[in-house]
């Protein structure tokens, strides 16, 4: 479209509204080619008349352009409907869980069903109101709940001075590192570290007695009960907090407290009415998936007590020699309660994420 300007002034001058006004009262610009003369100002209504040349020239690429669209959302639905080979990288995982995972735990529960000689009954969950077999699983409860709640904590106060430092800087790096590798530092490793640092001679222990006359085992060796067993658990909990709470901490974006402070807002107000808040879903899923953690361990308890306690041990103690008379298969019941309990923890967690993670896109 032409579009003549009024001497010495713009095209939103006075003097172009008036001719706009005109041209779309009367509709003549159409005819004329390139609007009303210059003393009344631009014809804004008026539209010349696109020639043909160019009329089609602009045809062939606007068709070529819808070819093009058609032919990538064709190619695009092909693309969804052929798998390709890219699935085939998941069966070695997928076979891996089936052998070692998903038939082992099929197994392992359907036993608590069936009678010595393969038979199904229902008798057998009556061990689970047995007063051991109660025992155990408040013992594993207390010991999840306890070694969660500290790892939750100390491993959040941790994330909290992190998002301090810079991400790609040494520090940073380092203690990603060591978290990555001390959360999966269990097992009679770890056990035998605890012995030799604070088991009945370890260095801590002797040294607190010949300094302090602080005896940590006064009433017997503490690493090897219960209640012991939360000092290594934590050690491989605060990790384990750190790699799954810090991506919801990163995720906090500072934008949300410059825009409460310039509405008057402190910094403790920000936490406690926009960080909190947001973070709340994050930290309570990362504790679920600490108790799960806690609950489900076996092999560093194994190495310290050889008794029962907790669920795991229980179930080992069944394999072993069955302890409850008049019940068969009580090591597949227990097994069953814990798999109740892990579905129930796992699923409020896969919640809590899902929820958490609206924040951290």
């Amino acid at each position: 479209m032409t579009t003549a300007s009024a001497p010495g002034g713009s095209a939103f001058a006075p003097g172009a509204s008036k001719g706009a006004s005109k041209g779309a009262g009367t509709g003549k610009g159409a005819g004329t080619g390139t609007g009303t003369s210059t003393g009344t100002g631009t014809g804004a209504g008026t539209a010349a008349p696109v020639p043909a040349a160019t009329s089609a020239a602009v045809a062939p690429v606007t068709s070529s352009g819808a070819d093009a669209a058609t032919a990538a959302r064709g190619a695009g639905a092909r693309a969804r409907r052929r798998p390709g080979l890219a699935w085939l990288g998941l069966t070695p995982f997928a076979a891996y869980v089936l052998l070692f995972l998903a038939v082992p735990a099929v197994i392992a529960v359907g036993s608590g069903f069936s009678t010595g000689d393969g038979r199904f009954t229902l008798a057998n969950l009556a061990a689970l109101r047995d007063p051991s077999v109660l025992r155990a699983f408040a013992g594993s409860f207390g010991l999840s709940a306890v070694s969660a709640v500290i790892g939750a904590v100390v491993g959040a106060l941790v994330c909290w001075a992190l998002a301090a430092l810079r991400p790609d800087g040494l520090v940073r790096s380092m203690i990603d590192s060591a978290a990555s590798v001390l959360a999966q530092f269990g097992g009679v490793m770890l056990a035998f570290a605890f012995i030799a640092t604070i088991g009945a001679q370890g260095l801590v222990t002797t040294w607190l007695v010949s300094a302090f006359g602080l005896d940590l085992n006064a009433n017997g060796t503490l690493l090897y009960t219960v209640p012991g067993l939360v000092i290594p658990y934590v050690y491989f909990q605060v990790p384990l907090m750190v790699l799954t709470f810090m991506p919801a901490l990163e995720g906090v974006k500072p934008q949300w407290g410059e825009a409460a402070a310039t509405l008057g807002a402190s910094r403790a107000t920000s936490w406690r009415r926009i960080a909190l808040p947001v973070l709340a879903p994050a930290f309570w899923g990362s504790l679920l998936l600490l108790f799960a953690n806690a609950f489900s361990s076996f092999a560093t308890a194994a190495a310290l007590i050889s008794q029962g306690g907790i669920v795991p041990l229980t179930i080992r103690a069944q394999l072993t020699s069955e302890t409850i008379i008049g019940l068969q298969n009580v090591a597949g019941v227990l097994a069953l309660g814990m798999v109740v309990v892990m579905a129930v923890v796992m699923g409020a967690y896969s919640l809590l994420q899902r929820r958490a993670a609206r924040w951290q896109r």
